[in-house]
């Protein structure tokens, strides 16, 4: 029995190769095949409660696509279903090594973990799987490492130690001397010996808790219980899906058998959901729509016998319907993450980089929100410190989203512009900046305006204002609006318009006065921003007082309400133009008139506005994580230069768009970085100039960032021909996204540079013969990968090759297992495969013991490569010395096997008792007349007294055909058989002993005493006389006495001193002395007097009763 192991933190599956002690007979490093570089360990042992992990690594040098892990537990259970806190998947690749990594943890260990599991991988068409066993362990504290202080009590105090138990026995003689007693292994002490020894041994070694000594030496290699109720039991565990239907089904003995059937102990009635069927033997229970409270123990019981299985209900895993956007925000914005499931109330897992999000009590960063199957991550203010990649995981799908922070920058979207007011007059300056929440301050020539009943100062949303009313001359100077927290300042100036008074005389010309401030960008010139109002004052001078007329072009302007208006004052002429649209662009003209004269302005009125959007935008090209966007620049430019452009990016089929720059781009060609390959992108451009933003243009066609793979590797030759030239490669390095969809083989003769593409179709294999090469020339050969993206760089061969066979002689690669004897059982398949190399092809010849082979009961299939021998069901007569001749004209090479057929020996000759002493009995044996083809390796023993007939084993692999049976119990006769054992295993049969070991009872005499024999003879009498009795007619009745008497007295029964004799109306019936008559429906004339008598040979008795019969009234018939 192993010793347990001491609990260290959590268990490493995969132990180190140096620590881990070979097993007898094996080397010390196991050579693994297949596509697995490394495997958990066969048999790992856990301790309760701690964390165990199991490392599998796979190359894929020799894999065209990524492998594919599964972890299982049983024979169905996919693990990947139960990926959550207690079972933790991880997968890493080495791009170096090309080496894929996967772990399975398990944390904090239950017993439920115990079992049997599987890993598989799969590529392609190739695939490989291990399995290995887990048992789990009480966790034990051991103080000195000894493992009988397991089993002594904690509770025991001073007294934990060994207990001397000496005073309780008897007294045994002291030895002179105390010797070093050599360690000794007490559970195999314990284990041979008999249950009436436990306690003796137990209090020698220092062991109190007898139970838990009992319990664990009741797992030591228990025999398995053979079932008497079960001809097949229920399978160890079972797998379903949520939702699907299921069937247990096992086999009984008895076809008429009442099976009950339980789940987690408790009985299962029939329902709709769970219906149990008997058909011959077989019984079944179906369980229809299974959900995770069928997740359970099964039991299935006849009578005492039961037999166990586990059903686990797979959940399906759960996919990500809406995939993760990607975000562009400044800093102290609301950020969203945002997914959408396939199941509501599926368990998502939210990692930052590769660290996982918790909901923290102490914080309030982070916030989980979930509606229905929609799943949200919320930062409510971004930093700096939120910048990377966001991941979101299910046990079926994984998606991600980039957050990207910015500086939080305030952008002017209109400034204040210069005003020129009269006396008396309402000023407003206004201004607006980006961000509502922005608050700011107004200064004077340098010193802060206050708020007054005349100054008011408003902030509304975006826009801020400072209002003066009644405008005097000292209002005049510079003002400026500061936004708090920012390097910012946007200044404008107030001008007071003076009204002067001058002597003119009466007739006096009039005379238009321009203000070149203000909107006025040169003389005669105004500009104006689209949406915007434009109120020109003009001062006009003139006596008598002129006339005024305003005119667009030949056409005039007469309105004085509306969108665009005249006011007129005293000298004083008032154009407006509310809300400015592009088409009220041109050249305005001012005509004053009087008497004295006339005067004339023109004046240029330009509609400033924020550009068209720009066209045309598309995708030039993609790369592996980047494309190039071009667009053509806007149609209208908005009357202003346009500065450049800003774009923005989003995944296909989601609403939110992020920016790709902050600062404006000019130039009409672009490259996007930092995508996701494989992900659908679609793009939109922006045009800016000195008023704003333009529309956003109309977005791209989807377009997906996919690079071509690498080239081929390890490009080289495998054969070459006549006219045929064999080419083998590895996959590209790196594939992508784009997946790989085949090969392009081509080649040209050397000297020349035009290509010749040898297959039509693409090559999906990583090999393929060039065919119709011409003799003799030097070929060079390249192939090339290609996937969506196009075609990768091409791999070469580094010099050309000569098309000529070349003649090679052969040789036979005799695999290592097949150089010694080749043993098999009887009945097993033997296939056997001999690979030989040679050109041209070689001619494969297989002989038994010298002569052909029989192809009736050998099957040889032969190809260019290898030869294979095939035996269906392998027989005795199958064995011999095979001899593979492959022979290519004249040259040859040969290669033997010895294949051995065995089978189970028969059982041992002439088993005797040759000799008993004491409590000895020596045993001989012949071998047996078939060995089963195999050289006998032992024997096993077994005894049975002739009491109890109870087989016991005193002797496993025994090599001798004698032995000695010991320690037998005196005053009991043995007998003794004797298998024979073999590679194949025991005999089918034992051979009984012809004679008996009796083992003679020494040194006691019983004396008994005298033994008197007490007469129990006694006369015939009655201890309960007969009672009469009254009956009615037609219903059957009894009378009944009882009688006591030795010897056994004789009972006659009489009717009116009438011996009753086999009337069939009587029964007569004599229950250990207690006698009863039985009379059949009784009529009036069974009335009467009965008697019963009792005679035997000391003398008789006899007792009477009457019996009275009455027809019954109508009332009692009633």
């Amino acid at each position: 029995m192993p010793e347990p192991v001491k609990p260290q933190g959590p268990v490493e599956a995969q132990l180190e190769k140096d620590d881990a002690p070979p097993a007898d007979g094996e080397p010390e490093s196991t050579e693994l095949t297949g596509l697995f570089v490394e495997k958990p360990d066969d048999s790992v042992v856990a301790v309760a409660g701690s964390d165990i992990t199991f490392i599998a690594k796979v190359d894929s040098t020799t894999l065209t696509k990524k492998p594919t892990m599964k972890w299982l537990k049983g024979k169905w259970l996919d693990l990947g279903s139960k990926a959550g806190k207690h079972v933790q998947f991880k997968e890493t690749y080495d791009r170096n090594t090309k080496i894929y990594t996967y772990e399975m943890k398990i944390v904090k260990v239950i017993p439920g973990d115990a079992g049997g599991y599987r890993c598989e991988v799969t590529a392609k068409d190739k695939c490989d799987s291990c399995t290995f066993e887990v048992s789990v362990e009480a966790a034990q504290q051991e103080e000195k490492g000894d493992i009988l202080s397991a089993f002594k009590r904690a509770d025991a105090g001073e007294d934990e130690g060994d207990l001397d138990f000496s005073a309780l026995l008897k007294a045994t003689k002291k030895k002179k001397k105390e010797e070093e007693v050599p360690e000794i292994d007490v559970w195999e002490l314990l284990k041979n010996a008999h249950p009436s020894e436990y306690e003796k041994i137990a209090f020698k070694y220092g062991i109190t808790d007898l139970r838990g000594m009992l319990k664990r030496l009741k797992k030591m290699k228990v025999e398995p219980k053979h079932s008497e109720a079960f001809l097949k039991k229920l399978e160890s565990c079972y797998s379903v899906e949520k939702g699907k239907k299921i069937v247990l089904t096992c086999e009984v003995v008895d076809p008429n058998v009442q099976v009950k059937w339980l789940k987690n102990g408790q009985e299962i009635k029939p329902s709709a959901k769970y219906i149990m069927e008997a058909n011959g033997n077989i019984r079944t229970l179906t369980i229809n729509k299974t959900s995770l409270a069928d997740d359970a123990a099964y039991e299935c019981v006849v009578g005492e016998d039961k037999c166990f299985t586990e059903v686990f209900v797979k959940e399906p895993p759960v996919t990500i319907v809406k995939l993760m956007d990607d975000y562009h925000v400044v800093v102290g914005e609301r950020v969203e993450f945002e997914v959408e499931v396939s199941e509501e109330g599926a368990h998502v897992m939210w990692y930052f980089e590769d660290v996982e999000l918790h909901k923290d009590a102490d914080s309030s960063k982070y916030r989980f929100k979930k509606d229905g199957k929609k799943h949200t991550l919320i930062i409510q203010e971004a930093t700096l410190d939120d910048i990377g990649m966001y991941h979101c995981w299910t046990s079926g799908g994984h998606t991600k989203g980039e957050l990207e922070v910015e500086e939080k920058q305030l952008e002017v979207l209109q400034d204040i512009a210069d005003l020129t007011v009269k006396a008396s007059d309402q000023a407003v300056f206004k201004c607006e900046v980006s961000d509502d929440k922005v608050t700011g301050k107004w200064y004077k020539d340098g010193v802060e305006v206050l708020p007054s009943e005349r100054i008011k100062m408003t902030h509304i949303g975006r826009f801020h204002r400072l209002i003066i009313d009644d405008v005097k001359p000292e209002d005049a100077g510079d003002y400026t609006f500061v936004p708090d927290g920012y390097a910012l300042s946007l200044s404008a100036k107030l001008n007071f318009l003076e009204i002067k008074i001058d002597y003119v005389p009466r007739q006096e010309p009039p005379k238009i006065h321009l203000d070149t401030t203000g909107n006025m960008v040169s003389q005669n010139t105004i500009i104006v921003v689209a949406g915007n109002k434009l109120r020109l004052d003009v001062e006009i001078t003139g006596e008598p007082a002129p006339t005024v007329v305003w005119a667009k072009g030949d056409k005039q302007i007469t309105e004085t309400s509306g969108r665009v208006r005249v006011e007129s004052r005293k000298d004083l002429s008032c154009f407006v133009i509310e809300g400015a649209e592009r088409e009220d662009e041109g050249n305005y003209t001012i005509c004053v008139t009087n008497p004295a004269g006339e005067d004339k302005a023109v004046l240029f009125v330009k509609i400033v506005d924020v550009p068209d959007p720009p066209e045309h935008v598309k995708c030039m090209g993609v790369g592996e994580d980047c494309a190039t966007i071009t667009w053509e620049v806007p149609k209208f430019d908005g009357g202003a230069p346009i500065k450049g452009y800003l774009m923005e990016r989003k995944k296909k089929g989601s609403s939110r768009w992020t920016k790709l720059n902050f600062d404006v781009y000019q130039s009409t060609t672009y490259e996007a970085k930092r995508m996701i390959e494989g992900i659908l992108y679609e793009m939109r451009v922006f045009a800016v100039n000195s008023i704003g933003l333009s529309p956003p243009s109309i977005s791209s066609k989807p377009f997906m960032p996919i690079a071509p793979t690498s080239e081929p590797t390890r490009l080289s030759v495998h054969d070459v021909t006549d006219s045929t030239c064999s080419l083998k490669w590895l996959a590209p390095e790196r594939i992508g996204a784009g997946g790989l969809d085949g090969y392009v083989i081509e080649y040209c003769k050397e000297g020349d540079t035009e290509w010749v593409v040898a297959n039509q179709g693409l090559c999906e294999k990583q090999g393929y013969v060039v065919r119709g090469l011409p003799v003799g020339e030097k070929i060079n050969f390249r192939v090339v990968a290609v996937n969506l993206a196009g075609r990768s760089p091409p791999a070469l061969l580094q010099q050309p090759v000569t098309i000529r066979e070349i003649m090679e002689h052969p040789k036979i690669r005799l695999p290592r297992d097949l150089r010694t004897k080749y043993i098999r059982k009887v009945g097993d398949k033997i296939n056997l495969t001999i690979p030989f190399q040679g050109k041209p092809r070689p001619v494969a010849t297989w002989y038994k013991d010298g002569q052909p082979i029989d192809p009736k009961m050998v099957s040889v299939r032969n190809s260019n490569v290898d030869s294979i021998l095939f035996i269906r069901s392998a027989e005795r007569e199958h064995s011999g010395t095979y001899e593979l001749v492959v022979q290519i004209e004249n040259m040859e090479d040969r290669a033997s096997i010895v294949i051995r057929i065995v089978e189970k020996p028969g059982a041992p000759l002439n088993v005797r008792v040759t000799d008993v002493w004491g409590f000895n009995a020596a045993l001989e044996w012949d071998p047996p007349q078939d060995d089963g083809n195999c050289e006998i390796t032992g024997y096993a023993i077994q005894k049975a007294d002739m009491k109890t007939k109870e087989w016991f084993t005193i002797y496993e692999h025994n090599r001798r055909t004698n032995c000695t049976a010991s320690d037998l119990i005196m005053g009991n006769e043995y007998m003794f058989r004797v298998y024979s054992e073999n590679f194949c295993g025991l005999s089918e049969e034992p051979r009984h002993s012809k004679n008996t070991a009796a083992i003679a009872k020494t040194g006691l005499k019983l004396q008994s005493n005298p033994y008197k024999e007490k007469d129990m003879s006694c006369v015939p009498r009655f201890t309960q006389p007969l009672v009469d009795r009254s009956v009615v007619a037609g219903y059957s009745t009894a009378i009944s006495c009882s009688v006591r008497g030795f010897p056994k007295p004789k009972i006659i029964w009489m009717k009116n001193r009438i011996i009753i004799g086999e009337d069939p109306k009587y029964l007569m019936q004599n229950n250990q002395g207690v006698l009863t008559l039985n009379i059949r429906k009784p009529s009036s004339f069974d009335g009467g007097k009965y008697s019963c008598m009792a005679v035997n040979e000391l003398g008789q008795d006899e007792v009477e009763c009457k019996l009275d019969v009455r027809v019954p009234t109508k009332e009692e018939q009633k």
